[in-house]
Parts: C-alpha cells; structure tokens; sequence
C-alpha cells in the first residue's frame, strides 16, 4: 500500500508546483491541467501527444521521489518492527510521505535552509520516524505498535506519620 496517492499530491502541494519542479529539463514545463489530469487518472484525449509524453516524463519524476520517501518510511519503520507495508491507512504517515516527496523534488532548489518550509518539514518527519523507530512516538490509535513505556509508575515514601493509633487521644 502506497503512504500517498499521486491524486492527493495532485490536491497538495498540487499540480502547479508539481509541474514546476519535476519536470525534466530536457522539456519545456507540463502544463498544470494536463498534470493534474494525468495524476487523477483522467482522460487526456484532449491534449495533444508531444504534451502527454512530457507530462508522462514528469509523472515519472514524481514517482521516483515517491518511491524514494517511501523507501524512507519503511526503512524507520522496519527498524522499529512493523510489518510491511502497513495494512492501515495513517494520516500521519501521509503527511511524512508528503514532506519527504516534496523534499526530493525541490533537491535543486536554491534557498537558505533555515527558513525553507519544505526543509522543515522534511527534518520534522525524519525526526518523528527517528522517534517512531525508537518507540517514542506512535502513528495514531490505531498503531499495531504500541510505544515502550516503563510500566507502571513505583512510589516510594516514608511511612505515615498520623494514623488512627497516633490520634486516637486528640
């Protein structure tokens, strides 16, 4: 099972963005509507063939990068012994799946780090799958792994000081 669909990378970040980044530098860039078309599986009878070659061409880029945040995600959860692929849909991991592709996408880009939204994000859900393979942190109510924890807290403390014996005379 995919953590992400091509159509819900087509709702977001979206196929303009998609466009802009994957497509080949051989091509002139897809159109978005012929893109957002070819990642929800419509029918693209109306544009003409050199364009669905590059829009193919880009699908392709995209799915790399998919392939390679996937491989990412599985390689933290495997760490921490789920079986692959997960069976249950986890938004959370979706949302990895998301930051970490877009991430591989913009691998060209040319900005500061520091203040880079898609680099946050991509070191945000690395630093939560570091912390799922640790067993720090869950993927949702319905994780099939539950965190380590310690167990049941132990109290220690002195013996009481008043009791029934000790204020019987007051």
């Amino acid at each position: 099972m995919a953590y992400i669909t091509l159509a819900q990378l087509a709702d977001r970040p979206g196929a303009v963005e998609l466009a802009q980044v994957a497509t080949p530098r051989q091509y002139r860039e897809v159109e978005a509507e012929l893109l957002d078309a070819l990642l929800r599986g419509q029918d693209l009878a109306a544009w003409p063939a050199d364009e669905v070659a590059i829009a193919e061409a880009t699908k392709a880029v995209i799915e790399d990068a998919l392939a390679t945040a996937e491989a990412s995600i599985n390689g933290y959860l495997a760490r921490r012994g789920y079986s692959l692929p997960l069976a249950t849909e986890f938004p959370i991991v979706t949302g990895w799946a998301r930051a970490i592709t877009r991430y591989h996408l913009h691998k060209d880009r040319i900005s500061g780090e520091q203040n880079d939204p898609i680099v946050r994000d991509y070191r945000d859900a690395l630093k939560f799958l570091q912390q799922v393979a640790s067993g720090q942190f869950s993927l949702g109510a319905d994780d099939p792994l539950t965190p380590t924890t310690s167990g049941a807290p132990i109290v220690s403390a002195p013996p009481r000081t008043f009791s029934r014996d000790t204020l019987r005379d007051f």
